[in-house]
C-alpha cells in the first residue's frame, strides 16, 4: 500500500468537498462536523456526480433521486426506486500535514 496525499489539512473545513480520480476510481472527500470522509463520488443507482449532494446526520442524499448512504459505511440508507448497492469507501490516512488514502496497488 502506499500513501495518496489528496490535500493539505489547513484546507479542510466543514462543509468541504472535493473530487479526485486514482486509478480508475472517482473519490469525494468531505469534511462534516470535523470528521473526515473518503467515498464514491458518484451515486451507484445511476452514476449522478455526489458533489452537489446534500450532508447531514451522517448520511449523504443523492440530489437526482434522493438515494441515502451512511458515510461512515456507505451503506444504502433510503432508496427511493429500485434499491442498489453501498457506496465504496476507504479509510482515510494521514501523513504529515496531508491527507490521503492508503491505495492499494491495483
Amino acid at each position: 500500500m502506499r500513501f495518496v496525499p489528496l490535500d493539505k489539512l489547513i484546507n479542510l473545513h466543514d462543509g468541504y468537498r472535493k473530487s479526485f480520480r486514482i486509478d480508475y476510481h472517482q473519490l469525494l472527500l468531505l469534511q462534516v462536523e470535523g470528521q473526515h470522509f473518503l467515498i464514491e463520488a458518484v451515486c451507484p443507482h445511476q452514476e449522478h456526480p455526489l458533489s452537489e449532494a446534500w450532508v447531514g446526520e451522517n448520511c449523504i442524499e443523492c440530489p437526482l433521486h434522493g438515494y441515502r448512504f451512511a458515510l461512515n459505511s456507505g451503506d444504502l440508507v433510503y432508496a427511493s426506486e429500485e434499491p442498489c448497492r453501498g457506496l465504496k469507501t476507504w479509510q482515510v490516512a494521514y501523513e504529515g500535514a496531508e491527507v490521503g488514502v492508503a491505495w492499494e496497488e491495483s
